[in-house]
């Protein structure tokens, strides 16, 4: 148990001793803004970058009108009844034990309420889980706590370990790391070493799996979330939409450092993709 320990603290410490390297030999991606990420005291969805996410954003929109026409009438009722047919005001109280149109009424409409809100949802589900022919291809495996990726097209794999990972609170360095990146402090625990990088556009392919315990990959800006079990290969696709960078974190609970494994998205133009690709080819062969 204890040299296993030792050589799970080497390989990190190894891992994190390359990283001042690898993220100042880093190829030109181009100005990208930070699009996909949380923000203090954020309520809402992040921008949509993908059709999936534009439809999850919609149909929650309508979901919300809906619950709330629900939640409204209910508390209607509620308080007409408390008022109209309390002891004070209705001294004496009806004897009738039903109404049969009434439960009928009752019955049939939340069945059509259910069937309208069915004939919506189904569709997204089914765009997310229909997975078309991809442009790019990647592999991704979770692991006690970080992602690697694997462009098998491409010969191209890495790891991607938090930036500041087992260095403790921000300080100096990690600022230093972060800037060397491209980052500001204020993505600490969001950013990456090693980012996942794909073209704008393009269809991309993923498959998740996990090599210890359940992981769970997810990037709220494009609306996709998959599991990655251990022995199970499962898939997700996206299109990103807009060139920027987005943030995700492992959200399936996974262990002492399940918050420190996030996920950086880089999405890129298609000729900086080309160049990115020459240069992963190179510094991260397969």
């Amino acid at each position: 148990m204890k040299m296993t320990s030792i050589a799970n603290r080497v390989l990190a410490a190894a891992a994190l001793s390359t990283f001042g390297a690898a993220a100042s030999a880093q190829v030109d991606l181009g100005d990208l803004e930070i699009i996909g990420a949380p923000f203090q005291g954020g309520l809402s969805w992040q921008p949509a970058a993908t059709e999936l996410a534009s439809q999850i954003h919609w149909l929650d929109n309508m979901l919300l009108v809906i619950i709330s026409a629900i939640t409204l009438l209910v508390i209607g009722l509620l308080a007409w009844v408390a008022l109209r047919y309390n002891a004070r005001v209705n001294k004496t109280p009806a004897t009738f034990t039903h109404n049969s149109p009434l439960e009928v009424a009752w019955t049939i409409v939340p069945i059509i309420i259910l069937v309208f809100i069915g004939a919506f949802s189904l569709p997204v589900l089914f765009n997310q889980q229909e997975i078309p022919e991809g442009d790019v291809h990647i592999k991704v495996t979770g692991n006690k706590w970080f992602w690697s990726y694997e462009y098998p097209d491409d010969a191209i794999f890495f790891d991607s370990y938090m930036i500041g990972y087992g260095e403790g609170n921000l300080n100096e360095g990690i600022i230093a790391q972060l800037e060397e990146a491209g980052y500001s402090e204020s993505e600490f625990r969001l950013a990456t070493d090693n980012a996942v990088v794909v073209p704008v556009g393009a269809t991309v392919v993923m498959d998740v799996t996990g090599a210890d315990v359940i992981h769970s990959w997810t990037i709220p800006a494009f609306g996709v979330k998959q599991d990655a079990v251990p022995g199970r290969l499962a898939q997700l696709w996206f299109a990103a939409e807009h060139e920027g960078i987005y943030f995700g974190q492992c959200s399936e609970l996974c262990g002492k450092d399940h918050a420190y494994m996030p996920i950086t998205v880089k999405v890129v133009s298609p000729e900086a993709y080309e160049d990115w690709i020459a240069y992963a080819q190179e510094e991260f062969p397969a």
